[in-house]
């Protein structure tokens, strides 16, 4: 793999790239967002209509993959950025400009109703999208990768814990009922990060962002996702209402939802699943890649935790084990980083 080119370099290629492809040799670029990968996103000035330059170095965030999932998904009629110009070599897109708030901006307690309904269409649409054959799957080496992400950034990383015998089996037991019961489900298109921050609030839309990532999977897990946010919390009846109004929906399309208990349960489960790996994920961006505004939402996680696992006693190894051990280190934690710069914030 190639050496990054210094952030200098970068910055001069990007900006030469954008004024050759838009053929504006005065354009401009400013910092439009970025995410937790390494693809950063620019806003065009000096031009109208503005559009959005993707910055993916080749060396550390291939391309490719964006583009063949945009592809797949546009196919299907799930509205995505239109692309305007690209240079897979170097890495650059040039993409329309869909403004600058995501549903993370806009949603409210009074809009929510409409924009989730809209949200639910466009998911629609995505998880009818025939699976290609050689599309990644969620399987058991990838949940059990994932889980493990927990494990060893939050667990081993984060609170410093060494877990003993028991505590291992205890998680190890969890695992596999995690694991087995997102392989039970029926399987789909899965986005894995259907959330707000990834949606645009446009007429004919939500347009539908960072989707690279996308696999053959549990199909009640981007209904999770969107409704359980890494962000934004909302009242655990409103999303049960909403889970409730996507399985009616999916039943409508001919999706294969099962029985809506069972919908429901299954959207628990493999909420517990995503909860730990995004847990596992915030502290690692906090400890190995010095992104730390992500972990300050981690209590957010165990909030969820809190209100799902006391309904299926067979998660009560995880329950026993996060009461026993964890909570007494995040205290710890908290006490340790006091005054020193560094501690997180509760949420």
């Amino acid at each position: 793999m190639d050496r990054p080119a210094p952030a200098a370099d970068r910055d001069s290629a990007r900006l030469a790239w954008a004024r050759a492809a838009v053929g504006a040799p005065a354009l401009g670029l400013v910092r439009a967002s970025a995410d937790a990968g390494f693809r950063s996103y620019w806003r065009t000035t000096g031009i109208a209509p503005s559009r959005i330059v993707m910055d993916s170095p080749p060396a550390l965030e291939d391309v490719r993959p964006w583009l063949r999932i945009h592809a797949l998904l546009e196919a299907g009629g799930v509205r995505v950025p239109k692309i305007f110009a690209r240079d897979v070599e170097a890495g650059f897109l040039l993409l329309e400009d869909l403004g600058p708030d995501t549903y993370l901006h806009v949603l409210h307690e009074d809009n929510a109703d409409a924009l989730f309904d809209a949200a639910i269409g466009q998911l629609l649409k995505l998880q009818a999208i025939p699976c290609p054959d050689d599309l990644p799957r969620y399987d058991e080496a990838l949940l059990a990768r994932e889980l493990r992400l927990f494990d060893e950034w939050f667990l081993g990383h984060h609170l410093a814990l060494v877990l003993d015998c028991d505590d291992l089996e205890r998680l190890e037991l969890v695992h596999r009922r995690l694991i087995d019961a997102a392989l039970a489900q029926p399987q789909v298109l899965v986005h894995r990060d259907f959330m707000p921050r990834n949606l645009m609030p446009v007429p004919d839309g939500p347009a539908v962002l960072d989707f690279q990532d996308a696999v053959r999977g549990p199909i009640a897990y981007d209904p999770l996702c969107l409704f359980k946010d890494a962000f934004l919390s909302w009242p655990e009846e409103r999303v049960t209402e909403w889970l409730a109004r996507y399985h009616a929906r999916a039943a409508a399309a001919g999706l294969p939802v099962p029985p809506r208990e069972r919908f429901l349960r299954d959207a628990d489960w493999i909420g517990v699943q995503r909860h730990l790996k995004v847990i596992g994920i915030f502290a690692r961006l906090h400890h190995r890649d010095r992104k730390s505004k992500y972990v300050a939402d981690v209590p957010r996680f165990f909030r969820y935790l809190d209100t799902v696992l006391p309904r299926y006693p067979e998660l009560d190894p995880l329950r026993a084990l996060i009461e026993t051990r964890v909570r007494p280190a995040e205290t710890m934690y908290e006490h340790w980083t006091a005054g020193t710069g560094d501690q997180i914030p509760n949420g």
